[in-house]
């Protein structure tokens, strides 16, 4: 796919960011990524020539003879990403070519399945998520107590808990926190168990927004984690795409203290700084968890796209985060 197919005529957009960083834009025209072909359009073979080292690397990590060995173990999750690739236009008419406009005539594909399936309450993995690959995701999430004496903080009283929870990851500026009552999360928690994934605009200064890409895992029973992905990077790279930021919810502490602490990073070179992964923070925290009148707007679109409805418009998800003050 060529890279001018990711963008579309421009739109206009405005946003006002409490963060100081991010300073109230006026309108402008904008060119924004086009989410209708969110698919993999990649050569397998090619993806598979690309990192043929890194998976011979993998296979022996595995004691595994070779990568043939390696795709069979992942057999599944190959016949997932074909599927996917599979509901991608093969021939895209000459109107979408030459004047590729976001618009309801076309609808959006569905998004990808998840790389964790996700069970009805949003805690656990699916009922048919392989054991190892849970165990994976376990093993790369911290617990709160590696942050925290839990004991000792489960007497304190909720402002030095903010407090204490702030100060631990203040020394790293690229570091993320947030502490979240438990009824917000929760209701985060139901919508992303119907809407494990979404996209979400990054307003940039002179240059309009930038579409991001965001997935709900839940690798434990006390944790969730969101991987930040640019849309444009997940379009060409598919499950090869690197999130640029990664945020988990610890709960240990929501029902004795009605408290979810919030940890998370933004890596350094990925083209989003902290304060830019704090503005996606706040559309997430609006679109999956706040109730202000306008939440069934935002979960129609959620819907929309989820089901890949032609009546989903990116213009509606400008309008919305164009209310983030």
């Amino acid at each position: 796919m060529s890279l001018s197919s990711l963008f579309v005529p421009p739109s206009r957009l405005l946003v006002r960011a409490r963060n100081p960083s991010i300073q109230t834009l006026q309108r402008r025209w904008a060119q924004v990524l086009d989410v209708r072909f969110l698919a993999t359009h990649a050569d397998p073979q090619r993806v598979l020539d690309r990192y043929k080292d890194k998976l011979q690397k993998k296979a022996k990590d595995h004691g595994l003879k070779d990568v043939e060995q390696l795709r069979e173990i992942y057999k599944q999750k190959i016949i997932d990403l074909q599927r996917r690739e599979s509901i991608a236009p093969q021939n895209p008419t000459p109107s979408l070519l030459s004047n590729p406009t976001i618009s309801g005539g076309h609808p959006p594909p569905p998004p990808p399945r998840p790389a964790e399936p996700i069970a009805a309450d949003g805690v656990k993995g699916g009922p048919h998520a392989k054991n190892d690959d849970k165990h994976n995701l376990k093993s790369n999430v911290k617990p709160l107590s590696a942050f925290i004496d839990i004991p000792k903080t489960l007497e304190l009283p909720t402002p030095e808990v903010e407090y204490i929870w702030r100060l631990r990851h203040a020394s790293s500026p690229q570091s993320l926190c947030a502490v979240i009552e438990t009824p917000t999360y929760e209701r985060m928690a139901q919508a992303a168990a119907k809407h494990p994934q979404f996209i979400l605009p990054l307003p940039r200064e002179g240059q309009g927004a930038e579409i991001h890409f965001l997935q709900w895992t839940f690798p434990t029973p006390e944790t969730s984690t969101i991987l930040f992905t640019h849309l444009a990077e997940y379009k060409l790279r598919g499950e090869f795409a690197q999130p640029h930021t990664t945020v988990t919810h610890h709960l240990e502490l929501a029902a004795p203290k009605g408290l979810v602490l919030l940890q998370g990073s933004v890596m350094e070179g990925r083209g989003v700084t902290a304060d830019e992964a704090r503005w996606l923070l706040m559309c997430l925290q609006r679109f999956y968890g706040v109730t202000d009148g306008r939440e069934q707007c935002r979960k129609r679109l959620m819907e929309q796209f989820s089901k890949g409805d032609s009546q989903f418009k990116v213009e509606e998800l400008l309008e919305e985060a164009e209310r983030i003050s």
